[in-house]
């Protein structure tokens, strides 16, 4: 049996949807153990991990979330705000993810290291030596590639030599202009550790991984020449369910109806952006609509629309089965969760990485992306009825729906991780960053059960 270390930023997105893989690998008796932020200690334990707190709390802001944690991001919009997560959030905590890493290491060896794509601290450690690292994807392929615009700035893929001409001349900007403060901080820490400089990007540092666990179907990405061949497409794994949740008093009111369920996400959680005018846009029309806030008290909505049923929380899984229509703000896991069950969507995102989601969304065919964060509640309910109208959209997402259960969704990722700890999978072509022996044999390694 071999074992397994995970780790992720302390964050609702990148920690929840590799719940299940981690919890396939413990009952296929393998061992466990994670490191993130403390608000998650509860469901790493029911998964039969064990769990392992980040050891500085100036770094995990799992249990305030990055508004209350870093009080100035909420001044900040646009640029400034993506630059600001990616240095706070991401770059100054890879000196102390290595350290911690590297304690954990010395306590109990690892046959893998498995993170998110944005836990900087793994792709450092595996550069100083450390074990065989696998990443796993929480949004759309970060990867550069000759045949797209930089990561952020949701433009459609251009071939050509007019179109490679302009994805280099934007490479160029981006990573001279956009992203210069994250890569200059990241080379404050390389220099740390006794690295050399690195050239590229943030969204660089995935192609240093050995596995890459994507979570969506194929179709959902765009089709480039130059994917990166450690890329897996294994789809999104099945949520855990939550033995404590049960049905609010108007369950029953989704059979018979049309549904339409509007999302708020868990990082972009502003009400007046997307909920609000989605509640006005479709009130008084023929369907059922259901809210989920994503925390935020549905009381602070006020009165709402007659056809309207607003909760914090519901899973997902649960509801889906009754949703014709997914209204989102673009949020990643949503999204997937939304095609494992077939369902079509509308889109309203432009933060973080919702720009690119929602790109994808109309790109893909699975729906309509209103191409702003904050819609009139005319343009939404023209996009709903839009989808609703045209079969379409419906017949993409189902199409979508059979490539996920044929990817094999946890099992599959599962599958992976073991190949990868047990060196029984090919050897991949691994890209320099300028680093320094990466040995799966090494000391950090130690000697297997």
């Amino acid at each position: 049996m071999s074992r397994f270390l995970f780790a992720t930023i302390p964050a609702v997105g990148h920690t929840v949807p590799a719940l299940p893989i981690a919890h396939a690998l413990v009952e296929r008796g393998h061992t466990v153990r994670w490191y993130t932020g403390a608000a998650f200690e509860a469901k790493i334990t029911a998964a039969g991990a064990r769990f392992r707190p980040i050891t500085d709390p100036a770094f995990d802001y799992s249990l305030v979330g990055l508004d209350q944690h870093f009080p100035r991001r909420r001044a900040l919009s646009g640029l400034k705000k993506l630059r600001f997560d990616l240095v706070q959030a991401l770059a100054k905590p890879a000196p102390n993810q290595v350290r911690d890493l590297t304690a954990l290491l010395q306590e109990e060896p690892a046959d893998a290291v498995v993170t998110d794509t944005a836990f900087i601290g793994g792709i450092l450690l595996q550069e100083l030596g450390g074990p065989p690292l696998a990443g796993f994807g929480i949004s759309v392929l970060p990867f550069p590639s000759r045949d797209l615009a930089p990561f952020g700035t949701g433009l459609a893929p251009a071939t050509g030599p007019l179109g490679r001409l302009r994805n280099r001349m934007l490479d160029s900007f981006t990573r001279q202009v956009v992203y210069r403060p994250v890569t200059a901080d990241i080379n404050r820490t390389r220099r740390v550790f006794g690295l050399p400089a690195a050239t590229g990007t943030i969204f660089s540092y995935p192609l240093a991984t050995a596995l890459y666990l994507q979570f969506s179907p194929p179709s959902f990405e765009y089709d480039v020449s130059d994917l990166p061949g450690q890329v897996s497409f294994v789809g999104p794994p099945r949520p855990s369910v939550d033995p404590g949740w049960r049905p609010p008093s108007w369950w029953d009111e989704l059979s018979g109806r049309r549904v339409v369920l509007i999302n708020q996400g868990t990082i972009a959680t502003d009400a007046d952006q997307l909920i609000r005018p989605a509640l006005a846009g479709l009130a008084g029309e023929d369907v059922l609509v259901v809210a989920v806030t994503g925390g935020g008290d549905p009381a602070e909505l006020g009165p709402l629309p007659a056809n309207a049923r607003v909760e914090r929380f519901i899973p997902f899984d649960q509801l889906l089965p009754w949703v014709d229509v997914f209204v989102t703000n673009g949020g990643y896991g949503g999204v997937q969760l939304a095609l494992s069950h077939g369902v079509p969507m509308v889109g309203a995102g432009r933060t973080e990485d919702k720009i690119e989601v929602t790109a994808r969304i109309a790109a893909s065919g699975v729906g309509v992306n209103l191409r702003t964060q904050t819609p009139e509640p005319a343009a939404v309910r023209a996009a709903v009825a839009a989808v609703l109208g045209d079969s379409r959209y419906a017949t993409a997402a189902r199409r979508m729906q059979a490539e996920i259960a044929q990817a094999g969704r946890e099992t599959r990722a599962a599958e992976l991780l073991e190949q990868l700890a047990d060196g029984s999978a090919p050897r991949r072509s691994v890209p320099r960053q300028g680093r320094r022996s990466i040995d799966s044999r090494s000391s950090y390694r130690g000697a297997r059960r």
